[in-house]
Formats: C-alpha cells, sequence, structure tokens
C-alpha cells in the first residue's frame, strides 16, 4: 500500500503530470464552459455576420443606389468583413473549447500566441484580397515589400525564425528557470521577436532570491548561445551542495554520519522521491544509474591549504536552493559544534 501510494503522490506532482500528457498518457476528460464574456462575443460576432447579410441584401436589391465602381466596392468590403468575422469566431471557439481544455498553463499561452498569429495572417490576406482586385499585383508588391522589409530589419525577422525554434525545440517554456549568456531568471513572456526573464541573483544580490529587475534579449539569442535550463518538466531538480572546512584530527565518521543525518531530516524524504523518477530516466539513457544516491551524500575533499572539506550533496528544486542552504546551515553547524573534540573548525573560515 505504501508503495501505490507514493507512486501515485509521485504521478500527482505537476512536472510528472505535464510529461504523461506530453507522452499521450490520457487524462480524465472535462466540459469546459464559455464564460458570460466569450458568450457575448460569439453573439457579437453572429450579429455582425446578421448585419453583413442585410447589408447584401439592400444592395443586392438596389435599395441603396450605388455606381458600378462603388457596388464592386461595396461587394467586396462586406466578404471581407464576412471573413473577418468568421475567421474571429472560429478563433475564439478554438481559444474557448480547444486551448481551453488543457490544463498546462504554458501550453496555453504558446498555443495562444499561435493562434493570435495565424488569425493575424488570415485577417492580412483578407484585407489584401479588399484592396486588391487583381492578386498577381497583389503578391508582387507583397514580394517587393517582403525583401525590402527584410533587408531592413534582419535581426527581427532571424528573431521571429528563433520564436518557431523555441516553439518546437522548446529549449526554454513560459516559466522555466534558465541562464542564457550572462542572464539568468525566470521566463515570464516568450514574444515574437523577444523573451522576458524575471532575473534572480545579478549583480546587487547573491543567491537565488529575485532582484527586481525585468531582463529581455531578442530570440534570436538561443541560437548563438548556450542555454542552462533547471526546469526540465520531469524533473525539474538539481544537485547542491553545503561545504565546511574541518581539521584532519576531525572524526570524519561522526561528520559523515551527522550532516547526513540532519540533511537527510530536513529533505529525505522529497529527495527519495525525486531519485526514483530520476534513475526511471537514466535507466533509458547509457548513464549509469547505480550512480544517483537516493540519500543526502557525504565526501570529503584534500583542501588547497591544510584543511579537509566536507561537502553534504543533496537534491533540492532549484528555487528552493537558497531557501532550505539558509535552514541547513544553521542546523548542520549546530549538530556539528555538540562534540567541538570530533569536529574541528578553522577559527572564521567555516562556510
Amino acid at each position: 500500500m505504501a508503495e501505490a501510494e507514493t507512486a501515485h503522490q509521485v504521478e500527482q506532482r505537476p512536472e510528472v503530470k505535464k510529461e504523461l500528457r506530453r507522452t499521450g498518457h490520457k487524462q480524465p476528460e472535462k466540459t469546459v464552459k464559455a464564460a458570460a464574456k466569450d458568450k457575448f462575443w460569439f453573439v457579437a460576432h453572429a450579429l455582425l455576420l446578421i448585419g453583413c447579410a442585410v447589408f447584401y441584401h439592400l444592395i443586392e436589391s438596389k435599395t441603396i443606389p450605388l455606381s458600378q465602381t462603388q457596388l464592386s466596392l461595396a461587394y467586396r468590403f462586406i466578404r471581407g468583413t464576412a471573413l473577418v468575422v468568421i475567421v474571429l469566431a472560429i478563433a475564439k471557439a478554438v481559444r474557448v473549447y480547444a486551448i481551453g481544455q488543457i490544463d498546462d498553463t504554458v501550453t496555453r499561452f504558446t498555443l495562444r500566441r499561435i493562434l493570435l498569429l495565424i488569425v493575424g495572417v488570415l485577417v492580412a490576406v483578407i484585407a489584401i484580397s479588399v484592396v486588391f482586385i487583381n492578386w498577381y499585383g497583389a503578391l508582387t508588391a507583397l514580394g517587393i515589400g517582403s525583401i525590402i522589409v527584410g533587408l531592413a530589419v534582419q535581426t527581427p525577422a532571424k528573431s521571429f525564425i528563433a520564436w518557431i525554434y523555441i516553439l518546437v525545440r522548446q529549449p526554454y517554456r513560459v516559466g522555466d528557470r534558465i541562464k542564457i549568456g550572462d542572464a539568468t531568471g525566470d521566463v515570464i513572456d516568450v514574444g515574437y521577436l523577444d523573451t522576458t526573464l524575471w532575473e534572480f541573483g545579478g549583480q546587487y544580490i547573491s543567491g537565488d532570491h529575485p532582484s527586481g529587475r525585468v531582463i529581455r534579449f531578442p530570440n534570436e539569442k538561443v541560437l548563438d548561445e548556450i542555454i542552462w535550463n533547471y526546469s526540465w518538466p520531469l524533473f525539474p531538480y538539481i544537485w547542491n551542495e553545503i561545504k565546511f572546512q574541518i581539521a584532519y584530527q576531525s572524526d570524519l565518521q561522526f561528520v559523515s554520519e551527522t550532516m547526513q543525518r540532519v540533511v537527510a531530516e530536513e529533505i529525505g524524504k522529497d529527495m527519495s522521491e525525486r531519485v526514483e523518477v530520476y534513475r526511471r530516466l537514466l535507466a533509458k539513457t547509457p548513464v549509469d544509474e547505480l550512480q544517483v544516491r537516493e540519500h543526502p551524500r557525504v565526501i570529503f575533499r584534500v583542501d588547497e591549504v591544510t584543511w579537509v572539506d566536507a561537502i553534504v550533496r543533496y537534491l533540492v528544486s532549484p528555487r528552493e536552493a537558497g531557501s532550505i542552504k539558509s535552514r541547513l546551515v544553521p542546523k548542520l553547524l549546530a549538530a556539528l559544534n555538540t562534540a567541538p573534540g570530533k569536529v574541528m573548525f578553522p577559527k572564521g573560515d567555516a562556510r
């Protein structure tokens, strides 16, 4: 029973649920109902279509007298308006009844951006068809204009292509914590041309606390820079460690057991479940999963001077790394200082 409950708890974690959805795991279907605001827009679209039909009937019956030139323009305007309304209505229905069924907010955000782009392109095509009678002339003008604009704005064009790359390859998504170049932060927006980060750490503050600054860079940067992503959906954790310098005469076994015990009491259960997920992932790769320990581990290294580095290594969420370390350091020091004869620190050097 305990194993079943643990597996269920792991499966219910948000990052695991995301990966299960991505790999085709069926989730319970839910019924999405349109909100009052959405219903208003559906009614507005219907009224606009009825208005186009009435206007068309009035022109067709010659109730509104128009010249031949005006008549041709009016027909094109009515057709264009009706098509735009239909496109907007379909897009609204897709957003409410299709995209609205998706639980993952990041996926919803991305699909809405794609839908907005498609709608914009379709509306532009319809507008061109209304303005230009001759499609050949319209396409020629559009082609020449695109070449001129493309030469003038190469960076935005490259950034738009990079946006498509981000959607397909997903080096990062909204909500991920990343490092790209000298910028480190949480992704809060991925636009058509640029990406916005909410910086943590940075020039004026240490650790993983938000700095209050926003970083914006062109999407083309992802094609030229290395990206560190700390928020892989299935396993958004990193290994962290705390290091103390102790004397050679210290009781290393006591130090090891004490540090392991303190860290295990703080995060041991969560770490075991996370490592179990990680081992399943590693089992599908050539990496030896036996090297991954499910409990906090203490290792010793000879310092460059005359001390021994006692290092406890553990698994933690990137956004909790600083707060957990702040909780662990006082507890570790208090536990080690209970036996001053077994643990000897250099004066002013413990960290």
